[in-house]
């Protein structure tokens, strides 16, 4: 199977975004289009599609090219050392600051910041961070002085962002900032023709860096492999192929007994998703009130939220009133 082509300065995204589906041709147009420009761009996908990659991606063909590219992930810092971390601090902040800090903004100037896992950002800085984007300049925490930067905002995230807003768990106006040009990654499970691809493109890129000389790849194994559904999408599917290299002894590639059978008897169990639990419950009380969405006795009600806010649930599950159901019915 070949990749999908794209320009040679897509290499980056070429380490782990391989493939042909049409899915993925999706994401490398998308790319396509934004890269040259300014806009901040919003990667939402699930854990292990490659967001970080996609985002260097981008960097990568852009005007900011030449400049850094420094990336935070949101989630791996506490709450108090976010914003210092973000925005730096003045020297005598806080106890133990001993010394003047510049922070990620300052890093970033005149490239691109990524700030990885934006929904879980507490919603006491958004705020201060939205403030800085809207005028790229911000105050250091624990001073005064205006610092002024010119980064390029690329953000990602696993969650889904406009159901916190819908929420009040993150920012509307913070949200619609950082999402002017959203990407959505697909889970590896929706691009199973890419499984081959990825497959030998990590026999060889993996077994010339621990050693192992696998040239084959059986076809048994592999059908299994595309069987799978890997919830842990690319990231899986990687540890998975160099876990197999390291036990095979020969020129083909030999998972462990154990790990083939594991496969085998999930590989035609669904992932049960919170967006799969939350689509099959909106189902069921669709189903309960005939399809009607308001009035005491409607879908709307029994859910315990607005008409609109299920109306914009349903369009984004992908939920319509079947073709026979009278007009009226809806409500």
């Amino acid at each position: 199977m070949n990749s999908h082509s794209f320009p040679t300065d897509y290499a980056t995204l070429s380490r782990t975004q391989i493939g042909s589906s049409r899915a993925l041709c999706r994401v490398f147009d998308d790319i396509r289009m934004v890269s040259p420009l300014e806009s901040a761009v919003l990667i939402q996908g699930e854990t292990g599609t490659g967001k970080e990659l996609t985002a260097r991606a981008i960097h990568e063909h852009g005007s900011r090219r030449n400049g850094p590219f420094i990336a935070i992930n949101c989630a791996a810092i506490p709450m108090s050392l976010l914003e210092s971390e973000l925005f730096g601090y003045e020297k005598g902040a806080f106890t133990g600051a001993v010394r003047q800090t510049s922070g990620k903004f300052l890093a970033a100037h005149q490239g691109t910041l990524f700030l990885d896992e934006i929904g879980d950002m507490p919603l006491e800085l958004q705020p201060k961070l939205l403030r800085a984007l809207e005028e790229q300049q911000y105050h250091p925490l624990g001073g005064t002085r205006i610092v002024r930067m010119d980064v390029r905002i690329i953000s990602a995230s696993n969650l889904d962002l406009q159901k916190k807003v819908e929420e009040n768990r993150f920012r509307a106006d913070l949200f619609y900032r950082l999402a002017v040009f959203p990407i959505h990654l697909p889970a590896l499970r929706d691009r199973k023709d890419d499984i081959p691809c990825l497959v030998h493109h990590f026999v060889q890129e993996l077994g010339h860096k621990i050693g192992r000389s696998v040239q084959h790849v059986p076809p048994e194994i592999l059908e299994i492999m595309c069987q799978y559904y890997w919830p842990g999408n690319i990231r899986e599917l990687k540890n998975f192929v160099e876990r197999s290299l390291i036990t095979s002894p020969g020129n083909a590639l030999t998972p462990r007994p154990g790990e083939l059978e594991a496969l085998m008897s999930a590989k035609n169990t669904a992932p049960n998703t919170l967006c799969d639990v939350e689509r099959a419950h909106i189902v069921r009380i669709l189903k309960d009130t005939n399809w009607k969405l308001s009035g005491m006795d409607g879908a709307a009600a029994r859910l315990g939220m607005p008409r609109t806010t299920l109306i914009s649930r349903m369009h984004k599950l992908g939920l319509s009133r079947p073709p026979a159901m009278v007009p009226n019915a809806v409500g």
